[in-house]
C-alpha cells in the first residue's frame, strides 16, 4: 500500500468516527436542544409563567418549607453524630444549593423576557443598565412614564447618579412607543416574580451559611460557607469530598451547563467554584490560578478534618487560612532591590614608596618644567595663534607672551639641585674650550664666513676672523672663570702706600 492509500484510509476512518460521535451526541443531549427550542418559542408568549415555571413548582415550595422549618429549630453542632450524610438536614442543604443554580438560570430567562417586552417602550435601556437585577428594578419603577427618572428617590437607590442622568437624557429622545395596560401588567408580574426569586435565593444563602458552620466549620472558614456548600453538593457529600485529591476539587463546578444565549461572561477553562470564590478573586488575575491550586490543597485537608468531626471550633481552618494569606502576601511582595556590592580588594600588594633627597631629585628631574607649564596654560576667551603652519591648533599657550611675569628660563631650586664637584667642573670647562679654528658646524656660524678678506691696499689678505673672539675668551677664562684663583700682583702694595 502506498503512502497516498494509507492517508485516504486514515481519512475515511476519521470520518466514520465523527459520524458515530455525532450520533452519540444526538442521543445524549436531546433534552438541552428541546429546552432551547421551547425557550425560543415561549419567549414570544404573553405571560411570564409560560417560560418561568420554577416559582410554581412543587419542588421549590417543599425545599423552601423545609428551610423555614430548620431555621425555626435552631439546630446545634452537637446534634450531628456519625457521618454528615446521615443527618436529615444535610440533604436539605444539598437540595437548597442545587436550587440556587436553578434560580439563577430562571432569573436569566425572566430578564430576557422583560428585555424583549420593554424594548418596545425604551430600547436604549438595555445598553445603559447591563446588570439584570438593576434592569428589572428600573423597569418596574419607570413603567410607561419615563419622566420618573428625574428626582426619583427609589431610582437613586438602584442606579448611580451618573447613570440616572444618562438614562433621563436618553429617555427624552427615545423612539419607543407606549405600552398597553395588558403588556404593562405582564411586565410588572415578571418583575415581581424575578425579585421574589432573588429574595428566595438570598434566603437560601443565609440558611446554608448558617448551617455550614457546624457541618463543615474548617472548610467554611477557608472558602466561605456558600462555596463550601457548592463543592460539597457537586462532590456528593463531605465524605466523598474528603476522599478526592486537590486537583479534582479545584475543578468542581467547572462543567456547569448553561443555555446558549444567556451567558454574560466568558467561561474560563479548568476553573471551578474555588477559582470564583472571594479569597481567590481578591488577587490579581495573573496569580489566581496559582492561588486556586493552593486553596484546593488546603480545602482537601480541611474537608478530611471535618469528615471526622475534629476541630469543631474551626482551629485548623483558621491555621490553614493564615498560612494561605501569608503565602498570598509573599507572592505580592515587591522584588528585593539590588545591593551595591563593593569591589574586591586588589590582589597586588602595596608597593614600597621611597623617600629622601634622591627621590625628590628624581621627581624634580622628571617633573614638568616651568616652560612646559607655561606652554600648557591657556587663556579663556582668547584666540590662540598656531605655533607651526604644519600643526594647526597647536599653540604655545602663555609661553613668550608679554605680561606673563614669568622668566623663560627654568627655575631651579638651589636646595635640591644636584651638586657638582670642582674637579668635575674643571673637566667640563676644559672640554668646552676650543683650541685652534672653529668649524662652521661646531660653532654654528654662518656658512659665508671666510678667512680670506679683500682689502683696498693689498687686495687679498688672509685674516683670522675669530682671533679677536679667542683673545676675549682667554681673558675671560683667566680672570672671570669659576676655576680662577686669586692672583698676586707685584707692586700693588708699594703703589698703594705711595699714594
Amino acid at each position: 500500500m502506498s503512502l497516498a492509500d494509507e492517508l485516504l484510509a486514515d481519512l475515511e476512518e476519521a470520518a466514520e468516527e465523527e459520524e458515530g460521535g455525532s450520533y452519540g451526541e444526538e442521543e445524549e443531549e436531546p433534552a438541552i436542544e428541546d429546552v432551547q427550542e421551547e425557550t425560543q418559542l415561549d419567549l414570544s408568549g404573553d405571560s411570564v409563567k409560560t417560560i418561568a415555571k420554577l416559582w410554581d413548582s412543587k419542588m421549590f415550595a417543599e425545599i423552601m418549607m423545609k428551610i423555614e422549618e430548620y431555621i425555626s429549630k435552631q439546630a446545634k453542632a452537637s446534634e450531628v453524630m456519625g457521618p454528615v450524610e446521615a443527618a436529615p438536614e444535610y440533604r436539605v442543604i444539598v437540595d437548597a444549593n442545587n436550587l440556587t443554580v436553578e434560580i439563577e438560570n430562571e432569573l436569566n430567562i425572566i430578564h430576557k423576557f422583560i428585555r424583549d417586552k420593554y424594548s418596545k417602550r425604551f430600547p436604549e435601556l438595555e445598553s445603559l443598565v447591563p446588570n439584570a437585577l438593576d434592569y428589572i428594578r428600573t423597569v418596574k419603577e419607570l413603567g410607561n412614564s419615563l419622566d420618573k427618572c428625574k428626582n426619583n428617590e427609589n431610582l437613586q437607590q438602584i442606579l448611580t447618579n451618573a447613570t440616572i442622568m444618562v438614562v433621563s437624557v436618553t429617555a427624552s429622545t427615545t423612539q419607543g412607543q407606549q405600552l398597553s395596560e395588558e403588556e404593562l401588567e405582564r411586565l410588572e408580574e415578571a418583575c415581581d416574580m424575578a425579585l421574589e426569586l432573588n429574595a428566595s435565593k438570598h434566603r437560601i444563602y443565609e440558611y446554608v451559611e448558617s448551617r455550614m458552620s457546624f457541618i463543615a466549620p474548617n472548610l467554611s472558614i477557608i472558602i466561605g460557607a456558600s462555596t463550601a456548600a457548592k463543592i460539597m453538593g457537586v462532590a456528593g457529600g463531605l465524605t466523598n469530598l474528603s476522599k478526592m485529591p486537590a486537583c479534582n476539587i479545584m475543578l468542581l463546578g467547572a462543567q456547569r451547563k448553561t443555555l446558549s444565549g444567556f451567558s454574560s461572561t466568558s467561561v474560563l477553562p479548568h476553573t471551578g467554584y474555588i477559582y470564583h470564590s472571594d479569597i481567590v478573586q481578591s488577587l490579581p488575575p495573573d496569580l489566581r490560578r496559582k492561588a486556586a491550586r493552593l486553596v484546593a490543597a488546603k480545602c482537601t485537608l480541611a474537608a478530611r478534618v471535618d469528615s471526622f468531626h475534629e476541630s469543631t471550633e474551626g482551629k485548623v481552618g483558621y491555621e490553614l487560612k493564615d498560612e494561605i494569606e501569608r503565602k498570598f502576601d509573599k507572592w505580592q511582595e515587591a522584588p528585593p532591590g539590588k545591593q551595591v556590592k563593593p569591589l574586591p580588594a586588589p590582589l597586588d600588594g602595596q608597593r614600597k614608596k621611597r623617600g629622601g633627597r634622591r627621590y625628590r631629585k628624581m621627581k624634580e628631574r622628571l617633573g614638568l618644567t616651568e616652560i612646559r607649564k607655561q606652554a600648557n596654560r591657556m587663556s579663556f576667551g582668547e584666540i590662540e595663534e598656531d605655533a607651526y603652519q604644519e600643526d594647526l591648533g597647536f599653540s604655545l599657550g602663555h609661553l613668550g607672551k608679554s605680561g606673563s611675569g614669568r622668566v623663560r628660563q627654568t627655575q631651579v631650586n638651589e636646595a635640591t639641585k644636584a651638586r657638582i664637584s670642582k674637579t668635575l667642573q674643571r673637566t667640563l670647562q676644559k672640554q668646552s674650550v676650543v683650541y685652534g679654528g672653529k668649524s662652521t658646524i661646531r660653532d654654528r656660524s654662518s656658512g659665508t664666513a671666510s678667512s680670506v678678506a679683500f682689502t683696498p691696499l693689498q687686495g687679498l689678505e688672509i685674516v683670522n676672523p675669530q682671533a679677536a673672539e679667542k683673545k676675549v675668551a682667554e681673558a675671560n677664562q683667566k680672570y672671570f672663570s669659576s676655576m680662577a684663583e686669586f692672583l698676586k700682583v707685584k707692586g700693588e702694595k708699594s703703589g698703594l702706600m705711595s699714594t
